[in-house]
């Protein structure tokens, strides 16, 4: 292990938690689960994981973690959201459901289940730019995409003409899910988000 070596959560509140966690610690990363507002506290890092946007966002506020997760990310914390991970860092939803909430982070407007219902999942191969060694096989199931992007935010990659990776500043998002692949990039493009800022 590095001497650098950061810590960095997934929040396991629902969603593909199990591999997120395998992800980050092929990315030479300490990988922990997050529940609590005091294991939110120990992390360098976190990974917002796929699954249900509107249960993950009402789950974060029973659990007491909405607003230390906003305020983390507000003073620079390192976050990446999958799929709904991403619906959670956008400053806007384009069509909400009545009672979500976001922990925002980038000035983007997302639109939920963009690409279709879960029988219209599909793999693709996304260039994206901001990692090397040709491009990443995402996978998209109930995906969202991006609608547009403030002057802060960087498009990353594009699928079909949807923006599908975006970061700003300490934040990056995609709407597809890299740890169900075998190909970490991305988690080694976070990890060292992670690594930068500690």
């Amino acid at each position: 292990m590095r001497d650098d070596t950061p810590v960095v959560g997934v929040l396991a509140l629902q969603g593909d938690v199990r591999e997120h966690l395998i992800a980050l610690a092929s990315a030479d990363a300490v990988a922990r689960p997050v529940r609590r507002p005091e294991e939110l506290a120990g992390v360098d890092g976190l990974v917002l994981p796929g699954g249900e946007s509107t249960t993950m966002s009402k789950l974060a506020v029973l659990f007491g973690l909405m607003e230390p997760l906003r305020e983390r990310v507000r003073a620079g914390m390192p976050v990446y959201g999958t799929c709904a991970g991403m619906i959670l860092l956008a400053d806007k939803i384009l069509d909400p459901r009545a009672g979500q909430e976001t922990v925002g982070g980038i000035d983007m407007i997302v639109r939920r289940n963009a690409f279709g219902r879960q029988n219209e999942s599909f793999e693709a191969a996304v260039e994206f730019a901001a990692v090397p060694g040709g491009p990443v096989e995402g996978v998209f199931i109930r995906a969202p995409w991006v609608e547009s992007v403030g002057a802060r935010a960087e498009v990353l990659a594009e699928h079909g003409g949807h923006i599908v990776a975006v970061r700003q500043d300490n934040a990056l998002a995609t709407s597809f899910h890299p740890e169900l692949t075998g190909d970490h990039r991305v988690h080694e493009l976070f990890v060292e988000m992670v690594r930068a800022v500690r």
